[in-house]
């Protein structure tokens, strides 16, 4: 057992490509006082992946050089990782784990504006329909700090903001960490 350092919260949040994580988590590092740390940015910007992935488009990441950039930032605390994928980051870095929600006609419409199409399309819709994300969150941490949000508007990303911002005022470090 370690002794938890943090003096603020480290807070996941993952969702389908298109569901807003990056928005929602700019505004709430800019309202809670936290730092946003976008993976797909670092993953470019460190060179941290093995490749490319022509059918989804996107580079497959090195998950082990990822967490070894991160960890230090982790360990100070407050931040907020942006990421469509959860299963790989270790279970102790996370206070809460937000899994945001889209419905399909607003994913599609998003996804779309994107130019996702084909297969990449597709694949994505898939994974919000079947909830994979969610499921995923809820089977890699302690249910307790797992929660879905909805992410379909405006006026969803200012309430989920304001959820977490409160969530954040109130947290507590644990004096153990196990």
């Amino acid at each position: 057992m370690a002794q938890n350092r943090r003096t603020k919260p480290n807070i996941l949040v993952t969702g389908t490509p298109g569901t807003g994580k990056t928005t929602m988590s700019s505004l709430l590092a800019d309202a809670a006082q936290l730092r946003h740390i976008n993976v797909g940015d670092v993953v470019k910007e460190k060179n941290l992946y093995d490749g490319w992935d022509e059918n989804l488009e996107c580079h497959f990441i090195n998950e082990d050089l990822l967490c070894d950039e991160l960890e230090d930032m982790m360990e100070e605390g407050g931040n907020i990782v942006d990421y469509h994928g959860c299963e790989f980051f270790p279970e102790r870095w996370f206070d809460r784990v937000v899994v945001l929600q889209t419905s399909n006609s607003v994913l599609y419409d998003r996804l779309s504006n994107r130019g996702y199409m084909g297969s990449k399309l597709s694949n994505n819709i898939d994974c919000e329909i079947f909830q994979l994300l969610l499921e995923e969150a809820r089977g890699s941490y302690k249910e307790d700090i797992v929660v879905a949000l909805q992410s379909d508007s405006i006026d969803d990303i200012s309430r989920n903001v304001a959820s977490l911002s409160e969530w954040v005022r109130s947290w507590q470090p644990n004096s153990i960490v196990s």
